[in-house]
Formats: C-alpha cells, structure tokens, sequence
C-alpha cells in the first residue's frame, strides 16, 4: 500500500483509509501548515507553478485567512459576549439594527455570500449594547455557511441570550455560488428570515419590514 506523503511539522497527507488518517493538527500554527500544505496540492493540481514568485506564498496567505479572518466563527473561542443590562427604562417595543453587513462563504462551493442582515428585538427584564447585534451576526456568518442556517442561528442566540421570545432575524444577500458558477444569474439575491414570538403578529412584523425597507 503506498504510504501516505509527510507534511511540514510531520503532518501526513490523508489516506483512502481512515486508520491511516493523520491525527488533527492542534495548535493554530499547525493547522495552517496543513492547510497550506493541501492548497497547495490543490494549485500544483490546478497546474499552478508554485515556483512563480506571485503564487509562491499563496497557500500559507490562504491558510492564514481561512483560520484567522474568513472562519473565525468556527472557534466557540470566538463567541461573542454578550452583556445585558436591566431595562430599567421600561422600554417595551422593537430594537432593531438594520443593514448589519454580512460577510461569509458558501459550504457548498466556498464562495462568498455578501449581503446584509436586519435585526430586531422586543426587550423584556434586558437590553444589550448594540454594536453586539452586528458581532452575533458577524460570528455566525464568519464559517462555511448555508443561509437558512445562518439565519436560525443568529434567531436561536439572540432569543437565549436576550431573554426574550421576541426576535426577528432577515438576511439579504448575494450568493456568488449562483452568479459565477451553474445559472450564473448576477442579478438574484436571496432572503431569509426568523420571526419568533410578537413579530408573528402581522402588525408587529408589518412595522419592522417598514422600518428595514422591505
């Protein structure tokens, strides 16, 4: 049986067998050795010449990207955090934090998704700084993603963190698995969206989509 090629820092190249599968790279440096490694094998694949100065460096820039900006969300290290204060105010309607961008890649094709999300929130006993709706947003968006499940995500956060059933989540974006590849159509946008508790009601959830411009 061949054996499996070494990688920098002793990685091994996986094999057709699982119990020949090396084990996960652990620390930061290591896993982007790997993933540098397999790019790599993917550009040479290509028939990429990875001897040309421009493209010599290009699996460690990517590796470094993926781990350290593009899926920062895949680390619960990440998880923002999230502060409530008591609504002393007595505020009883919507919070809402419209065009949150939203930056992400398709788990699909690993292309982006760009787009924008509108939030919203009814407050009950709390409420939260509102820089940290646009950092839930951008924690869940920041992984291979499928809309759908992005959307439900920032809902299901926002709902246990706040406290409060009343939550609306809309996600508006642009999937470049759609304009660049299969129909290429450049000009559709998909929208998502998670209405929970009072934006149920018809009046309430009239009100938001006027507010956000829908």
């Amino acid at each position: 049986m061949e054996k499996p090629s070494t990688l920098p820092n002793g990685h091994r190249a996986a094999s057709a067998c699982a119990d020949q599968l090396a084990p996960q790279p652990q620390t930061l440096s290591q896993r982007e050795a790997a993933i540098a490694y397999h790019f790599g094998e993917i550009m040479r694949l290509l028939g990429l010449n990875l001897e040309d100065p421009s493209l010599r460096d290009t699996p460690h820039r990517v590796a470094k990207m993926y781990l350290r900006e593009l899926f920062i969300g895949l680390d619960p290290a990440n998880e923002p955090q999230i502060r409530t204060f008591p609504n002393t105010y007595g505020y009883t309607q919507m919070v809402v934090e419209k065009d949150i961008r939203v930056r992400s890649v398709c788990e699909h094709h690993f292309v982006p998704i760009i787009g924008v999300a509108h939030v919203a929130y009814i407050p009950t006993d709390k409420v939260v700084g509102l820089s940290k709706l646009n950092r839930v947003v951008d924690y869940f968006a920041r992984r291979p993603q499928v809309q759908e499940r992005l959307t439900t995500q920032v809902a299901d956060f926002l709902e246990e963190k706040l406290g409060t059933p009343h939550v609306a989540v809309i996600v508006d974006a642009k999937h470049y698995c759609v304009s660049m590849r299969g129909i290429q159509d450049e000009a559709s946008r998909t929208l998502t969206y998670a209405f929970r508790g009072r934006f149920e009601e018809p009046e309430t959830r009239d009100v938001f989509l006027r507010l956000v411009g829908l």
